[in-house]
């Protein structure tokens, strides 16, 4: 018969994979569609490209502006009940955008995702697994990533393949189905019922000390941290969307800009690999300390037109692949797992705000001043960044003692 340790750390990868498959497809219908969805729907509707990519934008703001009080959901029901229901909504988008006969309908359809998007992509199970796992969340979380990492290199080519098969509308069904059919009834098996918490009172009617209690300083180390991760996901968002453009100003011919940004991807992994490898030896704010250098050391090389490109991205991806570890595994080493589902919301509110407007923020700059001087600003908010987050270690140490 199986130890009870190791029939845990079994269930706990089979949670683990089950929860990472609905990353995958989350986030291949969601953050990475327009990449490969754009192109077929403008020729077929002819509608405005910048409507059409700005579904997901639209979808980032709403998932931001519902981010608190699914945290506050998680906190109070367990995980299971919304990450079950973000299936469901973005089998429902998925439907409304395939069905779409006009923009309107289109952009109200990503409302509908971005209601999935903010009860299941990462930041709802960070919390979930916080719920779930309580201190010893951090590797799950750290896993989650890894398998989360290769969404867009399952989803772009599946996406293509289907478009091409079926049409960009079939696709969009064939999606929700995925999500009706895979993903929901996985997650429903292994994810565990939690009971329901009240969160405002004791047993005996006082207030709850969780609640009650602080750590010392917190509202500075939250306002920093929420800071950090807000600057991360803007320019994370912006050279995400707009690589091609920089490196074709680099002067790179169109093909070979593709061809190195493909390597965007598997530097993610690669350095996801490494911080689960030897993540668990030190403090979390190390991993962010790491994405945040990693970040302003590559777009500072892209600034001054340093050779080796490819190395550039595989430094500037690897930091900001671990940028997702830290954001969740850093929350919960500063404010403790009690309160984690709750402040992961609360974290979750601003950056998915500026991650949703970013794009359309750095395009209007490099209109206006020119893709050199787009790419200066983001090395410059970079190395705030790393001043931001040193501001955090110091104050986090002062913590500790």
């Amino acid at each position: 018969m199986p130890s009870q340790r190791h029939t845990g750390a079994r269930d706990r990868r089979l949670v683990i994979a089950v929860l990472g498959l609905a990353q995958i497809l989350g986030w291949g219908t969601s953050f990475y569609f327009p990449a490969v969805f754009a192109p077929p729907i403008l020729e077929d509707t002819g509608w405005p490209l910048g409507f059409i990519v700005g579904g997901t934008s639209i979808g980032l703001l709403t998932a931001g502006l519902v981010s608190p009080q699914i945290g506050r959901l998680i906190d109070r029901y367990g995980g299971r009940p919304v990450l079950l229901s973000s299936s469901v909504l973005h089998a429902a988008g998925l439907v409304g955008v395939g069905l779409a006969p006009s923009l309107p309908v289109y952009l109200i359809a990503w409302v509908v995702i971005g209601l999935g998007m903010g009860a299941g992509l990462y930041d709802a199970v960070f919390s979930a697994l916080g719920r779930m796992y309580g201190s010893e969340a951090r590797n799950p979380i750290a896993n989650l990533t890894l398998v989360g990492g290769f969404a867009s290199t399952i989803c772009w080519p599946l996406s293509a393949f289907m478009i091409d098969h079926m049409g960009w509308r079939e696709a969009c069904f064939a999606y929700a189905v995925l999500h009706l059919l895979l993903s929901l009834p996985l997650q429903a098996l292994v994810l565990p019922r939690a009971g329901k918490r009240d969160v405002s009172v004791t047993e005996d009617g006082g207030p709850d000390p969780r609640f009650a209690s602080r750590i010392p300083r917190e509202g500075a180390i939250f306002s920093l941290l929420a800071l950090v991760l807000s600057l991360t996901a803007g320019i994370g968002s912006i050279v995400i969307v707009h690589l091609m453009i920089f490196l074709e100003a680099r002067g790179i011919d169109p093909a070979a800009a593709v061809a190195l940004g493909t390597l965007f991807g598997p530097a993610q992994v690669a350095a996801r690999v490494v911080e689960r490898l030897f993540g668990s030896r030190y403090h979390p704010v190390w991993t962010m300390i790491a994405s945040c250098t990693l970040m302003a050391i590559g777009l500072t090389l892209l600034s001054v037109q340093a050779p080796a490109l490819p190395l550039i991205i595989l430094i500037y991806g690897g930091g900001y692949g671990i940028s997702w570890i830290g954001r969740g595994t850093l929350p919960l080493a500063l404010f403790g797992p009690e309160r984690f589902p709750r402040l992961m919301g609360k974290l979750a509110f601003p950056s998915l705000i500026v991650q949703a407007l970013a794009p359309s923020a750095g395009a209007l700059t490099i209109e206006a001043f020119g893709t050199a001087a787009t790419i200066g600003m983001l090395t410059a908010l970079a190395i705030v960044n790393v001043v931001l987050i040193g501001a955090l270690w110091t104050l986090s140490r002062t913590q500790s003692r």
